[in-house]
């Protein structure tokens, strides 16, 4: 299909190299770039001083754009690093880009906001790389646990915050937390558990409690009370 985007991700977090051809080498980009620029801004400044800027600069605008396209600045691929659990569907959606659209014609800060409202995503940065070449870099979100909260279960993470609330099967492992403020000391109780290593192979669920401290529930039912200060030493 002529207009299917490619998507690419490198494990080495390192985007692949690419011959590019000596019309599309960078200093001879930067040169045309740098000029289509000091054309359209001529074009403004006269077109201010007629009184009609804000209309014609939008068009100066995208013939500079149009004309950059056709000097090969346009999108060919969407490189991706550090994926796991994003889809590429998604990232591609997210980015909104097509193969062949004008490479200079999208906001890149606009990108990261749409990229960073995905569930699994805690970061990214959205970059150029001309002439063709969009790099995607992702910091997807780690699992902690599972929190439990009036009858409903949500998968959170290191942050406390929620990643999904569905297809949590594959995350059962995970110790349960419940209680309205579980996930904002979720990641305290974990460190704790994890000087404890036969204690925390015991506890299936972690109680939140006054807001103050924990309950452990043992695998056999049995609860251990934590106290609020210098839970280790219990």
């Amino acid at each position: 299909m002529k207009n299917k985007r490619k998507l690419s991700a490198s494990k080495s977090g390192q985007p692949r190299r690419r011959v590019v051809p000596l019309w599309r080498s960078p200093a001879l980009i930067g040169v045309m770039v740098a000029g289509l620029l000091a054309l359209a801004a001529s074009g403004v400044w006269r077109v201010h001083q007629s009184g009609w800027l804000p209309r014609v600069a939008d068009q100066a605008r995208w013939q500079m754009i149009t004309a950059s396209a056709r000097l090969g600045l346009k999108v060919d691929e969407v490189l991706v690093v550090g994926r796991r659990e994003t889809t590429q569907r998604q990232l591609l959606n997210a980015v909104g880009l097509a193969r062949g659209a004008p490479i200079l014609a999208f906001d890149l800060n606009d990108a990261k906001k749409r990229v960073e409202k995905l569930p699994w995503v805690k970061s990214a940065t959205v970059e150029r790389l001309l002439p063709s070449t969009v790099l995607l870099t992702v910091e997807e979100r780690q699992p902690l646990a599972l929190w439990q909260n009036k009858g409903a279960f949500a998968l959170i993470d290191t942050d406390g915050e929620v990643i999904l609330s569905n297809g949590l099967e594959r995350f059962s492992d995970l110790l349960v937390v419940v209680g309205a403020d579980a996930p904002a000391h979720a990641g305290e109780l974990l460190k704790v558990l994890a000087t404890q290593p036969e204690l925390k192979a015991l506890v299936k669920a972690a109680v939140r409690v006054g807001g103050r401290r924990w309950n452990l529930r043992l695998k056999n039912d049995v609860d251990v009370r934590l106290p609020e200060e210098n839970p280790t030493a219990a």
